[in-house]
């Protein structure tokens, strides 16, 4: 049986939160569970609360013991793009670029 947990328009950019995601994959979730507790990356607090989510999400299925699951897919997709203006000198201007991304994870049984 598996568990997906999916979090959309997250406020950080894709490749930040990829470098998290890489670290988790393949793992039980209770282990990445206590990976991503003491990981110094601002992403770690988004993934953290969307495998609590998916952990949940199993509990209510009725599935096996949620931290025993596996990690079988985790992936991060690039969002919309905010763009901003930043005023430069002599008229000019510097475009912004706010990334968002969707981080999806999904939990399976072995």
């Amino acid at each position: 049986m598996e568990s997906k947990a999916i979090l959309k328009y997250a406020r950080i950019t894709p490749r930040k939160a990829r470098r998290v995601v890489d670290l988790i994959r393949d793992k039980s979730a209770g282990d990445a569970l206590v990976f991503l507790r003491f990981m110094p990356y601002r992403a770690a607090k988004y993934v953290e609360k969307l495998l609590k989510s998916a952990m949940a999400n199993a509990e209510q299925k009725k599935a096996v013991n949620p931290e025993e699951m596996k990690i079988a897919k985790a992936c991060v997709d690039q969002g919309p793009v905010m763009k901003r203006v930043l005023p430069r000198a002599m008229g000019r201007s510097n475009v912004i670029r706010k990334r968002t991304s969707h981080i999806t994870l999904v939990l399976s049984e072995e």
